[in-house]
């Protein structure tokens, strides 16, 4: 017989693969069988592809859970989560699928399970449309950690586009409870600094390219501050194919981060990567939020597991965010509320989410 599944739908708002994220790590947390129909809808190539499917995979082993409709390309799954447990999770996307997004949906899981976990993550790591695992070291999990959580985040191998063959291993302890957080003092920007690449054949040139690029961008706005991107070339047994790219973090007085980040790709010049970067994160800092556009649905499914009300200042509220609020509270008994920032002047566009969590608790401790 049929187990009561709560409906998702996953073709509304964002209407990819982060519907599946959000409501499968949410799922498997709270023991709720789920149905989630029209995967990926809003996508030219609907359905499952590599990346969700291995995260998927992940998260029923991870909790001796049953998946059923899982292949490439399916649009339905139905997946009835068991009991989490720690121990060596591996997910393989066998593409460049990004690693980061496979973190994304197994890290909340594995904070509620009884012991220790690692997590052994492969596919790319510095790959399109998705977090560079530059990124997540530097910009996610300082911020995250104000959860009162820890990880430990170890880049094995670099791993780029189209082949990816990159590994993340990430290791973290279980918590009780997730303390809210208070994100809302932007403070002044006291530190620049970044980190351009190149990997395989290409020449260190195009990486100091990239940097001088950036910097000149930035000076044209933030002149008083010194600007240090180092310049890399990854050595051959950390990366496996070709890829280069840059990320640049900018650190407040309050101990905000904010980054822009770009990937070099053929065909495009290295001064257009740099500056693509150099603008993302000016554009981060003109908001005046407290966290950068990319942080922002990255920390909703943290507030609405705390126990207590957190409160995050932001620019305009991504569509990313506003779907992962729309399944968190779907999902969860959290209650979020956004509204528009009213105490500076007029020209910012930014706002306040707020989140009275649910308070989830670790039985298992």
């Amino acid at each position: 017989m049929d187990v009561d599944r709560v409906e998702i739908d996953g073709g509304v708002m964002e209407g990819g693969g982060q519907i599946l994220r959000v409501s499968t790590a949410l799922s498997c947390l709270l023991g709720l069988p789920l149905r989630v129909r029209r995967i990926r809808a809003g996508r030219s190539q609907p359905g499952l592809r590599p990346q969700h499917l291995s995260g998927l995979e992940m998260i029923r082993d991870l909790c001796d859970g049953q998946l059923d409709g899982g292949e490439i390309g399916s649009t339905e799954i139905n997946f009835t989560p068991g009991k989490i447990k720690g121990g060596t999770h591996i997910a393989d996307t066998k593409t460049a699928g990004s690693v980061c997004l496979l973190m994304q949906v197994a890290m909340p899981c594995v904070l509620f399970a009884a012991s220790p976990s690692e997590l052994r993550l492969k596919g790319g790591t510095n790959a399109e449309m998705a977090p560079q695992i530059d990124y997540t070291v530097l910009v996610f999990k300082p911020i995250i950690e104000k959860f009162d959580l820890t990880f430990d985040c170890d880049i094995k191998r670099r791993g780029y586009y189209p082949q990816g063959g990159g590994e993340v291993i990430v290791r973290m302890s279980p918590v009780k409870q997730l303390s809210p957080i208070n994100l809302t003092e932007r403070g002044t920007v006291t530190k620049i600094h970044g980190r351009a690449f190149v990997a395989g054949a290409l020449p260190i040139k195009l990486a100091k390219d990239m940097a001088s690029a950036a910097v000149r961008c930035i000076r044209k706005e933030i002149r008083d501050l010194y600007v240090n991107i180092q310049t890399v070339r990854e050595p051959d047994n950390q990366a496996f194919g070709t890829g280069s790219g840059i990320i640049i973090v900018a650190e407040t007085s309050t101990g905000c981060l904010f980054a822009g980040s770009s990937l070099g790709k053929r065909g495009k010049n290295s001064d257009r990567v740099g500056i693509e970067a150099a603008e993302m994160l000016l554009g981060n800092l003109r908001h005046g939020g407290a966290v950068d556009d990319y942080l922002q649905d990255q920390l909703i499914i943290f507030m609405a597991l705390a126990n207590g009300v957190s409160r995050v200042k932001s620019g305009p509220i991504t569509l990313h965010t506003q779907t992962a609020i729309h399944f968190a509270e779907q999902l969860t008994k959290a209650k979020f509320t956004v509204t528009k920032s009213e105490d500076e002047d007029s020209t910012k566009d930014t706002y306040f989410i707020e989140c009275q969590g649910m308070g989830m608790i670790n039985s298992s401790l």
